[in-house]
């Protein structure tokens, strides 16, 4: 509660205050720009050339409201940022953004000057005080020309055939990184638990005895399966990606794949937690054969072939075992 008291509400900023604010937020977000321009330089060139003009742009713009307060108000900027003001808008961490692929980072910029644009004019329209109500519209139209030169250098850099490049780069990125690990991962767990599940199922006709056997073999083929894939290759030759990405995905798929058919067994009546197990197995497999056919170009019957009589063979040893 101190720390809410203390920030300053914009209505009672002073337009030397509201200028000062206005620097420091062209500041941070041309910081932002540069982050993202280094991120994408390797992968991404003709994005990262459009993020280093809009950081130019920002750098103008600051340049020109510092001139602006030095006639207006003189040499001494008072220090004046975003958290300092109640209700003015955010912007998100950098690391949170340049995970999460080049069209996110993209789309945020666009939010980034659409946000600054709406905020000024709203605040122009809040305000009765003729000088102040100038200022802040030049500022929403400042932020108005950003979008317009993002525009501008996005048809300068990014031609049709640039754009196919690099959202083909970025779609091979996110198979490699995301869609091959955890699909490898769901494979394993919802494969390689069936054995053991259903052994110990028929074997023991026990419900909470079998969940708790599932829920081991789950947990752990998911941290053996991650820390494997993690470890076994950091991304830099294979250009697959972070190794910490891959071996999360990996690791989250191969538990969840085998807690589907582990669940059940929370029921206490055996035929009942074994037939909804079993149909679980059956929702698994296909949909695992849906991914690899969707996302990976799989052909539809070999992907049947492989995933589905692989699984249901598997089944079959932990039936006849357990049974036995």
């Amino acid at each position: 509660m101190r720390f809410l008291t203390q920030r300053r509400r914009f209505k009672d900023l002073t337009e030397q205050e509201v200028l000062a604010l206005a620097i420091s937020s062209e500041e941070d977000d041309a910081q932002i720009y540069r982050n993202y321009a280094q991120q994408l330089r390797a992968e991404f060139p003709d994005t990262a050339k459009v993020f280093d003009g809009m950081a130019k742009e920002e750098d103008g713009h600051r340049q020109a409201l510092i001139e602006l307060h030095r006639k207006r108000f003189g040499e001494v900027i008072p220090l004046l940022r975003r958290e300092h003001v109640a209700g003015y808008y955010a912007r998100r961490p950098v690391w949170l953004i340049e995970n999460l692929g080049i069209e996110r980072i993209r789309e945020e910029a666009e939010a980034m000057e659409r946000d600054a644009e709406r905020f000024y004019l709203s605040a122009a329209q809040r305000t009765q005080d003729a000088d102040t109500r100038k200022l802040l519209g030049d500022l929403a139209a400042a932020e108005a020309g950003h979008q317009r030169r993002a525009g501008e250098l996005s048809d300068e850099h990014l031609d049709e055939a640039s754009l196919e490049s690099e959202e083909a780069r970025s779609k091979r990125q996110f198979l490699l990184t995301w869609v091959q690990p955890g699909l490898a991962g769901l494979m394993d767990g919802s494969v390689s638990t069936l054995a053991p599940i259903f052994a110990t199922a028929f074997a023991t006709q026990d419900t909470w005895t079998t969940f708790l056997v599932g829920l081991a073999a789950s947990v752990g083929a998911g941290i053996s399966m991650g820390f494997t894939e993690a470890a076994s290759d950091d991304g830099a030759l294979s250009g697959r990606g972070s190794p910490w990405k891959r071996g999360f995905a990996s690791g989250i798929m191969t538990t969840v794949g085998g807690l589907g058919h582990a669940l059940p067994y929370l029921i206490t009546d055996f035929w009942t937690a074994t037939s909804l197990a079993i149909i679980v197995v059956f929702v698994e497999l296909w949909a695992i054969v849906w991914i690899q056919n969707r996302f990976m170009d799989t052909p539809f019957f070999r992907a049947t072939f492989q995933v589905v009589l692989g699984g249901a063979l598997v089944f079959a040893a932990g039936v006849i075992i357990g049974g036995g």
